[in-house]
């Protein structure tokens, strides 16, 4: 009989129904191998489930997608065993991952793990890894042609590129040996299933002692577990027509009833185990696990344990359906609730292709500005990839809007620095004509009038925007150097001319460190000559550069502490120190009369403020009229008179002092 012959009715599609008894097997066993309609069809117990397959335990039911799902995932392990390893490789977010972590983690799989069971990984890894490549390949492409190259010589590669290839060369290279070796690995299993159903068939026919048959039988069951994996679009309606004849069996075993519900007591036995595995499972949290463990139990009911009684064959598998239908939905409201979280994470993408998308619209056409944006897409690139996965209807529109996005920006980013790069490049040429300017005139002598010429073109430098990176620092130096070549030359020129201004300043350096270093001696009459020959000393050094004039300044400061250190009259110490100010004033490049005029308005203003402050006090002392002149506060309005009286003594030898300098011009 072929392999279709074995299948083709196994499934539950024919409905001619024949009920076989004991006595029936017993006197017409020569005719019942002979009725080909009936050798593969479902007992009357049986009855067609939702996926047309054929259980010893399953009841008549319109829907049992839950168990439709345990199926199809065992039929596609059946193929391969080590196929279920697959569930024990750890899930990871690719899609947040660079390209660099992509290739490192597909090696891993490749080096960790059976090759047959890291397609999906494989796949996902790849399709992640493209995608990053391709955005980063048109950006490299974009920059090539901003930089004027032609799209037709276009070429860009790198080392993660590389790397990927290499490894996903490898994955599938020894997928396509697993594959290939495994493809007769699979026939020679399937045709052994299939001759194990013949032997199985063949038992009802044989005529010998009923217990050598039925060990003959368990043998043959032994070997069918032990036969290896077969393609999965075979797996159901192998295992439907073993089972289906496994039940023949057993009914031809009513000659020897002993055997038969020895057999449905161990069967019963063990599916009750089964179901209260089951039933724990549907407390299990972890859904997946769950999920994997009952997919084993339904392997087990299916393939290692035979058929029980009849009558407890329906309730049976309505526990173990019902337990099942618990583990299915909790699966499928985990699944559900992950989709409402990735809904989440759609809508947390779109905001960010959204914000992407603003970058563009706020308007800031500058280096710093772009820089800004630059940090900002990088952030916000980083936060799309971690914001987790989106329903898959929508995930390649949506990475596709995202590339779209960064893409514009990177085309107006490319722009802009195009066009920065031509005004970068005007700028060049325009700073290298001062160059030439600078280094034409950096060794003449005509000072006066190139001189503001050399000040114009170092304004002009400053008013030029940036030039190319690469040329700042060249020309920059190149500028600078003419320019202080220039100007040293005629700072040189200067100070030849005014070498006696340069003399002068020298002299009064040494002389200010000699006059803070001045320290009184017991003979005050000394001390004070010897500062007032300090201020000969000073006047006869003569005049200083314009720009060096603050030293007068420093020598005024010196001296007046020098007088403050004289243990003698304030008033007199005073005065001291005001002739010595107006020695400084009239050494000074001004002349006698600008200075001296300066000093006789501030010393009449001094007055005036001196004698309001008195007349002031004196008005106060009239609400003291009845008070005795002991009085404290009386006594303290008479000191501050008394006080203010003699800075006006003082201020008014001063005015007299500056008056007689005027007689003597």
């Amino acid at each position: 009989m072929s392999e279709l012959d074995n299948l083709q009715d196994a499934d539950g599609k024919q409905e001619k129904e024949i009920t076989f008894n004991a006595e029936e097997s017993a006197n017409q066993s020569v005719d019942i191998d002979s009725k080909e309609t009936s050798i593969n069809t479902p007992l009357e117990s049986e009855k067609p489930n939702p996926t047309n397959k054929t259980s010893e335990d399953e009841p008549d039911v319109k829907e049992e997608e839950h168990v439709d799902e345990i199926d199809a995932s065992n039929a596609e392990d059946a193929e391969d065993e080590d196929n279920k390893e697959r569930h024990h490789i750890k899930e990871k977010d690719y899609h947040s991952m660079s390209m660099e972590a992509l290739v490192k983690s597909l090696e891993e799989l490749i080096k960790n793990y059976k090759i047959q069971t890291i397609s999906q990984h494989v796949n996902q890894i790849k399709g992640e890894f493209n995608s990053k490549y391709a955005a980063l390949l048109e950006e490299k492409k974009d920059e090539f042609i901003n930089d004027g190259g032609n799209p037709i010589d276009f070429y860009y590669t790198n080392d993660t590129k590389k790397a990927f290839n290499s490894a996903y060369r490898e994955y599938k290279e020894k997928i396509a040996t697993y594959y290939k070796d495994r493809e007769q690995s699979l026939k020679v299993n399937l045709k052994k299933r299939l001759e194990i159903i013949e032997e199985i068939k063949g038992l009802i026919n044989v005529e010998e002692n009923i217990n050598t048959t039925y060990k003959h039988f368990k043998e043959l069951q032994e070997s069918w577990r032990n036969a290896g994996p077969i393609p999965r679009d075979k797996y159901n309606n192998a295992w439907n027509s073993y089972h289906h004849h496994v039940e023949r069996f057993y009914d031809f075993l009513h000659l020897n009833r002993d055997l038969r519900d020895l057999d449905f007591k161990h069967n019963l036995e063990q599916k009750l185990k089964i179901i209260e595995q089951a039933e724990a499972l549907a407390e299990d949290a972890n859904i997946n696990r769950s999920f994997r463990e009952l997919q084993a139990l339904h392997k087990l009911w299916k393939e290692e344990l035979g058929p029980v009684a009849k009558a407890e064959r329906e309730a049976i598998w309505e526990r173990f359906s019902k337990a099942t239908k618990i583990i299915h939905e909790k699966r499928q409201a985990y699944y559900a609730d992950m989709e409402q979280a990735y809904e989440k994470n759609l809508i947390r993408k779109e905001e960010i292709i959204g914000a992407i998308e603003k970058l563009l619209v706020d308007a800031n056409n500058s280096h710093g500005g772009w820089q800004k944006k630059i940090k900002q897409l990088e952030a916000l690139r980083t936060d799309f990839f971690n914001a987790g996965k989106v329903p898959l209807k929508v995930n390649e529109a949506t990475w596709a809007k995202f590339k779209e996005a960064v893409r514009n920006f990177n085309r107006s980013k490319n722009q802009f620095y195009k066009n920065l790069k031509k005004d970068q490049f005007d700028n060049l040429q325009k700073k290298r004509e001062l160059i030439k300017i600078a280094e034409d005139n950096k060794d003449s002598d005509d000072f006066e009038s190139i001189t503001p010429l050399m000040k114009k073109i170092q304004n002009d430098w400053k008013k030029i925007g940036h030039v190319p990176r690469r040329d700042s620092d060249k020309i920059w130096k190149q500028f600078k150097d003419a320019c202080n070549h220039y100007f040293d030359r005629l700072h040189a020129s200067k100070k030849a001319e005014n070498q006696h201004l340069y003399d002068a300043l020298d002299k009064k350096n040494v002389l200010l460190d000699e006059l803070k270093g001045f320290k009184t001696s017991k003979d005050k009459e000394a001390d004070v000559e010897k500062l007032k020959a300090y201020i000969d000393k000073w006047k006869e050094s003569g005049m200083v550069p314009r720009n060096k004039r603050f030293i007068e300044g420093k020598f005024s400061k010196a001296i007046d502490e020098a007088f403050g250190k004289l243990d003698m009259d304030r008033s007199t110490v005073e005065m001291l120190k005001f002739e010595s100010k107006l020695e400084t004033l009239t050494s000074s490049e001004e002349g006698n009369t600008r200075a001296l005029d300066n000093e006789q308005n501030f010393i009449r203003k001094k007055i005036e403020d001196v004698k309001s402050e008195i007349n002031q006090l004196e008005n106060n002392l009239q609400f003291f009229s009845n008070v005795k002149d002991d009085n404290p506060l009386v006594k303290d309005v008479h000191s501050k008179i008394d006080a203010h009286k003699q800075e006006l003594d003082t201020w008014k030898s001063k005015l007299k002092k500056v008056r007689s300098l005027y007689k003597s011009e």
